[in-house]
């Protein structure tokens, strides 16, 4: 046998990256992991839902569908949205429903390596760390990666209440 065809060529070193809907929210930068995103809209006719907790916005009609809407400033306790901002939506799923994020603005998609990848730093508000993942610096300012199953986790809290 020929050596030279048992030979393989030498691996390259890979990195691994991910990718992020970047959002932005009262100036904060946030990251979604994109294979969550389904859609993202402009404003949106949203439907007050009586009784609803506070950070469910309403409900918005999506191709037939019924999406609840989560206001992203109240879940993370930002100061509220101005009167005149119409909100966009990042449409993501979580157990077979469809949600829709509401946020400020929607970036770019971002591919990052996942070395830069770091945990929360300790000063970090609670309800930020809680309903995140970690972050990434960038250029100066935190891309902070959102995990959408805990901020999604309202019904489940407010159910076991």
């Amino acid at each position: 046998m020929n050596e030279i065809a048992l030979r393989k060529p030498p691996a390259l070193a890979k990195t691994e990256t991910r990718q992020f809907v970047t959002i932005t929210i009262d100036g904060q930068s946030f990251g979604i992991p994109v294979l969550l995103v389904h859609d993202v809209l402009g404003p949106q006719r949203i439907t007050r839902i009586p009784l609803a907790p506070a950070e469910v916005a309403g409900s918005l009609n999506l191709r037939g569908r019924i999406v609840t809407a989560i206001d992203i400033r109240r879940r993370l306790g930002m100061r509220p949205r101005p009167a005149d901002a119409a909100p966009m939506s990042v449409v993501v799923e979580e157990g077979g429903e469809l949600y829709s994020l509401l946020v400020d603005a929607v970036g770019e998609v971002l591919t990052l390596p996942e070395s830069d990848y770091e945990r929360h730093p300790p000063t970090m508000d609670l309800q930020w760390r809680e309903n995140s993942t970690g972050i990434y610096r960038l250029n100066g300012q935190l891309l902070v990666v959102l995990d959408v199953s805990r901020l999604l986790a309202i019904g489940s809290r407010a159910e076991a209440a």
